[in-house]
């Protein structure tokens, strides 16, 4: 479809059963704000402009809106009276024509871009409206949408209907294609006669059929045209959206041991035949490539894991680590910004950042490198083939050539040459009977203190 297509963005709630200090299109479903994924479904669906009505919070709104390559141009809604009226915000955007106009809400992230598409093909086809609905087992609460001969003759909120149309299991979602042509108009028409003083969107339904206009229904699942008006429902869209998404890496070749308990992001990507164990949890911007294993209770943000790579259990990869082929980071690890050449081994009780680990070097646990003076970061390089003995502390800046070693214990603060091993740790000394001199003493204290 080549039309010029407007989608009316309503994003002007004052969240007030929220909560929150931010308007809740703000608040993320897989990390990424409702609103934000609001516009890639409206993508998708063909649209070419965005008018974005918005109150609260609007600049970081409009910010999340516009993060993609539609053309987004905000409108103020000064007062809250209503859906007909929030629509007619953006007045100045409709009468710029356009082929079709679709009414999207900022807080339903779930939404697909089928269901848009078939309401703007019923309107390319002759209808002058099309509304999304969905079927409910239980629609208490809900408006119903009536139908007859194929057509859609109203819209009646629940409080208005008859015990027959409380029977209706088809209900409205709000979100609906109109006729560009017509919009203005049908909208214009839209009065405050009723009990709150507002201005109802589905009164353009009773408004066409009075003038002889047609409107038709699309039905999309329940799940995909679910909205946000608090934290408990916002728990619910985050539940049905990490099913999908785990249900589609699944699909594609990525085995879960315990699906229910992995969490996904937006951009999550994982590779074919890659193993997740239970309790991992994955951050924005994360990578992982085919025929990995990320181990139980991992927790993996901005990091890039390479194929036959092994993460966990209860490792931590932070934003800019990169494991390579075969790479080893095991139990309790954690890597920030560091890249971990092939076949390393950096197996546990261990802090890398800042620091790039050659090919098959090996970090010994409880190695450390310090990195951070309290104002600035410095670089840690360690050499293929190194050995970095258990618990040592590298003070960057410094280089561990290729094939070194430094000794357990040991505080490096200089390079170490290719081939060295390192020695920074004082020398043992033995001091006989001390050590049953100082418990002696220890315990006398202890006995004492009883006393008292």
């Amino acid at each position: 479809m080549s039309d010029r297509v407007l989608a009316v963005v309503l994003a002007a709630g004052e969240s007030t059963r929220m909560k929150s200090t931010k308007s809740k299109v703000l608040h993320t479903v897989g990390n990424l704000p409702m609103i934000t994924h609001v516009m890639i479904a409206l993508e998708k669906t063909g649209v070419t402009d965005v008018a974005l009505v918005v109150g609260r919070d609007a600049g970081p709104v409009i910010a999340a809106a516009s993060s993609g390559s539609l053309k987004v141009t905000p409108y103020e809604q000064k007062e809250r009276l209503g859906t007909g009226h929030a629509v007619l915000a953006a007045r100045d955007e409709i009468a710029k024509g356009y082929d079709q106009v679709i009414v999207a809400y900022a807080d339903a992230p779930l939404i697909e871009p089928g269901p848009l598409a078939e309401a703007r093909e019923k309107v390319r086809a002759g209808f002058d409206v099309a509304v999304i609905g969905f079927r409910a087992d239980k629609p208490t609460g809900y408006g119903r949408l009536l139908e007859a001969d194929g057509e859609l003759v109203a819209i009646r909120e629940e409080k208005d209907a008859t015990p027959e149309e409380r029977k209706v299991t088809l209900c409205n979602s709000g979100l609906m294609a109109i006729d560009g042509a017509k919009a203005l108009a049908l909208l214009g028409k839209i009065t405050n006669n009723n009990a709150k003083g507002e201005y109802y969107l589905t009164d353009i339904i009773e408004i066409l059929r009075g003038e002889g206009g047609k409107a038709a229904t699309v039905e999309a699942p329940l799940d995909t045209v679910a909205g946000c008006n608090n934290r408990a429902e916002l728990a619910e869209l985050e539940a049905i959206w990490q099913r999908k998404k785990r249900h589609e890496l699944m699909i594609s070749g990525v085995t879960m041991i315990a699906p229910e308990t992995v969490f996904l992001s937006y951009d999550t990507e994982i590779g074919q035949d890659t193993i997740i164990e239970p309790n991992v949890v994955f951050g924005p911007g994360v990578v992982v490539e085919p025929n990995a294993v990320i181990h139980a209770f991992s927790h993996l943000e901005g990091a890039h894991v390479a194929s036959g790579a092994n993460v966990g259990p209860y490792a931590r990869l932070r934003p800019g680590a990169n494991l390579h082929a075969n790479a080893k980071v095991g139990n309790f690890v954690e890597i920030k910004k560091a890249e971990i050449g092939e076949g390393a081994k950096v197996s546990h009780l261990t802090y890398i950042g800042d620091a790039t680990i050659g090919p098959r070097a090996n970090i010994g646990a409880g190695t450390v490198t310090c990195n951070y003076d309290g104002f600035n970061k410095f670089d840690t390089v360690i050499g293929a083939e190194a050995f970095i003995g258990s618990n040592s502390s590298l003070v960057a800046p410094v280089n561990i050539g290729e094939g070194a070693l430094t000794a357990s214990g040991s505080v490096i603060t200089e390079d170490v040459p290719a081939g060295a091993a390192a020695f920074g740790r004082a020398r043992q000394t033995n001091k006989l009977g001390y050590g049953t001199e100082i418990a002696a003493r220890n315990r006398a204290l202890k006995e004492s203190k009883k006393k008292t």
